[in-house]
């Protein structure tokens, strides 16, 4: 299965807000960036919730920060792969990089996995919170090694407030919320930007085999391959090229037509 999701399959056109929806509603988190996923042991944690038991949570670090520790994750993470015999190549050296979209798209494919294994539906008995604090690292230490928010168990009462807070501890909330919502935005259509790039490169090359193949000296003069050059290289960009093409092909089969017509009545004779 695994080895069966291509580029154009639909699992690479789910959105990076239903992606985060999927992962925060399974393991109770806080996620609000694909990038923040980067270190690996959300997948490994989605992978334990699809196959109970086959994951070592105790040897996922859910505090790592450096790519030192993202790699251990990783490697843990190909592990179960090898156990399951998921043959997806792991770029690990890419995704540690946090970048936005290479984390989106290979989220976007663990969770075209996950789904396919029983339909996509839950395992209503497993704890992630649980699971997370008795299998793996979810320690709870002191000072500059606490785990990140996001990574946090999201169990925060709706109205609960903060208090005693200095009055110079930031920009004014209205301004925040306007730059969260910016560089929300900016990201989304990045995200689609790059989307919409890897779709035009993966038509452009497909187009570009279709043209070698028609280039071919054994090829090149059969009426269906002069028919597909007059497509792919028609120059008005109003029209298409396809209704020229089909009638040079009728064409040229009704002018074969006659020929055999006319060598099988010189055989007759």
């Amino acid at each position: 299965m695994a080895a069966s999701i291509g580029i154009m399959d639909s699992a690479y056109f789910v959105g990076r807000n239903e992606i985060l929806t999927w992962i925060n509603d399974r393991l109770h988190l806080n996620l609000s960036r694909v990038e923040e996923a980067a270190s690996g042991a959300v997948q490994c944690q989605m992978l334990d919730m699809t196959f109970p038991g086959v994951v070592p949570m105790h040897k996922v670090n859910f505090d790592a920060k450096n790519e030192y520790d993202m790699i251990q994750n990783y490697k843990v993470l190909q592990d179960v792969f090898n156990k399951l015999k998921i043959t997806k190549p792991l770029e690990i050296n890419r995704l540690v990089k946090g970048r936005p979209l290479d984390n989106l798209e290979f989220l976007q494919w663990l969770k075209r996995f996950c789904d396919s294994i029983n339909g996509g539906i839950m395992n209503e008995n497993y704890n992630p919170v649980e699971r997370r604090s008795k299998g793996g690292r979810e320690r709870s230490v002191k000072g500059s090694n606490k785990m990140p928010k996001s990574l946090q168990t999201n169990n925060t009462p709706p109205n609960s407030t903060s208090v005693g807070l200095s009055k110079a501890s930031g920009p004014k909330p209205a301004n925040t919320a306007q730059v969260q919502a910016l560089s929300k935005e900016l990201t989304d259509l990045k995200l689609s930007y790059d989307l919409l790039g890897k779709e035009r490169d993966f038509y452009f090359s497909k187009l570009r085999d279709v043209e070698l193949l028609c280039q071919t000296p054994e090829l090149e003069d059969l009426p269906v391959v002069v028919a597909v050059k007059k497509i792919l290289y028609a120059t008005d960009a109003n029209e298409s090229a396809l209704e020229e093409a089909q009638e040079y092909l009728n064409q040229s089969l009704a002018v074969g037509a006659e020929e055999e017509n006319g060598e099988q009545e010189e055989e007759d004779y």
